[in-house]
């Protein structure tokens, strides 16, 4: 009998069976492979002759395009419907070149930066519901403009008179505030009712009190570009072009801190979200651009490859993504923020403004040399 079982063993496990009571381990399930981000769209909107600078109304759909033209004739600004994408023309001064909006009061705000060829300036008033305009006169050649959409005061950086014009969005009426020596670019922390105005000429930051209009002036690095601000975290950061550095300002204690970034620091954008910093670079030698993202927490820094002579960065705090126009490369960048991973997508010629809609995640580059706008779809 013992000979039999065994033998009946035997039999079993030369057929490829199994011995009585055991079980074969099933094989693991494949890995899937991990789905692809998926590739960004892109359409081209023709917009009116040089365009600059762009501005989008995220509650209304509607983006706003400052066309330059040419020194000596009047621009316009093209309004780009989002949902279709049809334009308005709507005409402004001279040598418009930047944008801005008031959301709340449904107000946009654009800079002419001079005036029948000399070197006074304005500023066109679109009231966005009817594209009726109205002319408000500011200082010499005002070249950047921000909205505190919470008191509807407008500031207006005026390179050549070293001024400051604040307009009163309920009445368009004007004050004028002194800075330092060619304010070039300004941010506005609504929290705190502060303006922070980068002086390029005199090295320094002018911060302006909006409820007093009051000033106080705070050291920065060499040529300072252009500001943005945190205002969760209230620390504003200042590009220094010259010295390759960001200047960190805490905008409790008005204290400094100075972070390295790589050559030419030209433009700053935050996500307040995850209080990392992006800082453009272009080495004017070569052209070719790089991002410094800076971590908001410790000022670590991270470098980020771009494409050439890249110019401008806007960020979407709600998908963590970044954009940054190259105007060589005729491209953008569009950085991950979770990974810091890139992908270069093809715009029209010389890339120079960038705009995005975080309500639709549709991004708005304005291309200088085709005189159209590339609208990006992620």
């Amino acid at each position: 009998m013992k000979t039999l079982c065994i033998a009946l063993l035997f039999s079993v496990l030369m057929r490829g069976g199994n011995a009585p009571n055991q079980t074969s381990s099933p094989s693991p399930a494949p890995t899937p492979a991990p789905t692809p981000p998926p590739t960004p769209t892109t359409l081209t909107v023709a917009v009116g002759a040089d365009p600059h600078g762009a501005a989008v109304n995220s509650v209304t759909n509607q983006i706003y395009i400052a066309n330059g033209n040419s020194l000596g004739n009047n621009g316009s600004v093209t309004v780009i419907d989002g949902a279709t994408n049809n334009t308005t023309t709507v005409a402004a001064g001279t040598l418009p070149v930047a944008a801005a909006v008031n959301s709340v009061t449904n107000q946009i705000y654009v800079t002419n930066s001079y005036l029948n060829g000399t070197n006074g300036g304005n500023v066109t008033v679109i009231g966005g519901a009817t594209n009726s305009t109205t002319t408000v006169t500011t200082g010499n050649n005002p070249v950047a403009v921000a909205v505190n959409s919470v008191t509807n005061q407008i500031y207006v950086a005026n390179l050549s008179s070293n001024s400051v014009t604040v307009i009163d969005g309920a009445t368009n009426n004007t004050t004028t505030v002194a800075t330092g020596i060619h304010p070039m670019a300004l941010a506005v922390n609504p929290n705190t009712n502060q303006i922070y105005v980068a002086n390029s000429g005199s090295n320094n930051v002018t911060v302006i009190n909006g409820a007093t209009n009051t000033t106080t002036t705070i050291a920065a690095g060499t040529y300072p570009h252009a500001v943005a601000v945190n205002s969760v975290t209230n620390q504003i950061y200042v590009a220094n072009e010259a010295s390759h550095s960001v200047t960190v300002i805490d905008g409790a204690t008005k204290n400094t801190t100075s972070v390295a970034v790589e050559n030419s620091p030209v433009a700053v954008a935050v996500n307040s979200v995850t209080n990392q910093i992006y800082v453009v670079s272009v080495d004017l030698n070569s052209n070719s651009g790089s991002v410094t993202v800076i971590d908001g927490g410790t000022n670590n820094a991270t470098t980020v490859a771009v494409g050439n002579d890249p110019f401008a960065v806007a960020v979407n705090s709600v998908t963590n993504q970044i954009y940054v126009p190259n105007r060589v490369s005729n491209s953008v960048t569009l950085i991950d923020g979770a990974t810091n991973s890139t992908t270069t997508v093809a715009v029209g010629t010389t890339p120079g403004g960038v705009a995005l809609n975080p309500n639709t995640n549709e991004i708005y580059v304005t291309n200088e040399s085709s005189n159209n706008v590339t609208v990006i779809t992620p």
